[in-house]
């Protein structure tokens, strides 16, 4: 005996076909390709290095000539020179007594960190000079403009400081307070200063009293200093011009 089965309906088969064939994560089985816990690569984009393309309209060349010239690298040496800065190791390690106190009983046990291993590496090599590291002090500023540069003072003239972390640590305290003395003084004579002239305006006539009381809104010159309660130093502006001339006739000498 036969039997007649019944047909399925189109809109059933249709859903059955689009979901194996239309998934949406781009596997048969639905399911994503990555998996937690593993490392992302990232993409990389290939120049091609030919020359023009037949019928794309001249992209590939302008392509292949930006990979000639070396532009295509510059991502690479960037990230280069940001591991470099990252992984560099430091010169001169800062601990703390208590941490000098846990490393030396580490020591006494057999057990040295990474980073006293690293140190005494470095050590062995020749110290922080094998790193490319100079004792020499370093010129702060714009290169060329500085009072050595300039003529202004001597190499030898400067003083030469040899601290430790503790001396700096009181040496800027004492600084501090030498600072918070020099801004007292300042705000109490710039306060006398103005009771004075609040004092030499109430002592003027009635007309010249509300005349000094309107501000001036008048621009300044822009060709003159703006006023100071300081006066300028003399001569200042001329010895560093001269000294500015002296050093680039000596560069164009040599």
């Amino acid at each position: 005996m036969i039997r007649v089965t019944r047909p399925k309906p189109i809109i059933d088969s249709l859903s059955y076909h689009l979901l194996q064939r239309c998934s949406v994560s781009g596997t048969p089985k639905g399911k994503s390709k990555l998996k937690t816990g593993q490392p992302l690569k990232r993409n990389k984009l290939t120049t091609k290095k030919g020359g023009k393309s037949g019928g794309g309209g001249g992209g590939g060349a302008v392509d292949g000539e930006e990979a000639v010239k070396g532009k295509g690298r510059i991502s690479d040496e960037k990230q280069k020179l940001y591991e470099q800065c990252l992984n560099a190791p430091c010169p001169v390690r800062y601990l703390t007594p208590k941490e000098m106190e846990r490393e030396g009983q580490r020591e006494k046990l057999g057990l040295i960190s990474k980073e006293k291993q690293r140190d005494m590496e470095i050590q062995k090599k020749g110290g922080a000079s094998s790193m490319g590291i100079t004792e020499e002090p370093m010129r702060i500023g714009t290169p060329g403009l500085d009072y050595i540069s300039l003529g202004i003072f001597e190499a030898e003239e400067l003083p030469k400081y040899k601290l430790t972390m503790e001396d700096g640590e009181k040496l800027a305290k004492e600084y501090s307070k030498v600072l918070m003395r020099e801004h007292r003084d300042r705000r109490a004579a710039e306060t006398a200063l103005l009771n004075l002239k609040k004092a030499a305006i109430e002592a003027l006539p009635e007309d010249l009293k509300k005349a000094a009381l309107e501000p001036d809104l008048t621009p300044f010159p822009s060709n003159r200093g703006m006023a100071t309660l300081t006066p300028p130093i003399e001569g200042y502006l001329e010895t560093v011009m001269d000294a500015a001339k002296k050093s680039s006739s000596k560069e164009k000498l040599r």
